[in-house]
């Protein structure tokens, strides 16, 4: 059996920043601590976590949504490939992702659940914190 994960996450930037941080491969590096492969391009290759998790990039609305295929290297083979849908939206002066997890593999669930707040929304705002309190040359 499968499990959808549905989280939102509040973040201190515009949405359209955050989808640039996501699809910028050293950026997404940078927060995430490992090796990145990312492109908007349909079909590319996905790749985080010095391939710990990989996938494609299935479909992008630019600035706004990302659906990619995803698995885990901890999965079975004969598990199926999951999908991720990342909506990124305007929340004040910074961003939500809502992020629609499909089809995660029954095995994995509660630790693929709990990595996104670990890995990913957690040491984001810290970087965007980090970068926040540094000057920095920012492009519009």
């Amino acid at each position: 059996m499968f499990k959808i994960i549905h989280q939102t996450v509040s973040l201190p930037e515009k949405p359209t920043r955050l989808f640039d941080m996501y699809m910028n491969p050293a950026i997404h590096a940078a927060f995430t601590g490992g090796r990145v492969v990312v492109s908007p391009e349909v079909n590319s290759q996905f790749l985080a976590f010095d391939g710990m998790i990989f996938g494609r990039t299935l479909s992008v609305t630019p600035r706004s949504q990302i659906i990619q295929s995803w698995r885990s290297k901890e999965w079975k083979s004969s598990d199926r490939d999951s999908t991720l849908i990342l909506n990124f939206l305007p929340d004040g002066d910074g961003g939500i992702i809502e992020l629609i997890h499909l089809n995660v593999a029954e095995g994995d669930f509660d630790d693929v659940n709990k990595g996104w707040q670990k890995y990913y929304w957690t040491p984001w705002r810290e970087y965007l914190k980090k970068e926040n309190r540094e000057p920095r040359l920012r492009a519009a």
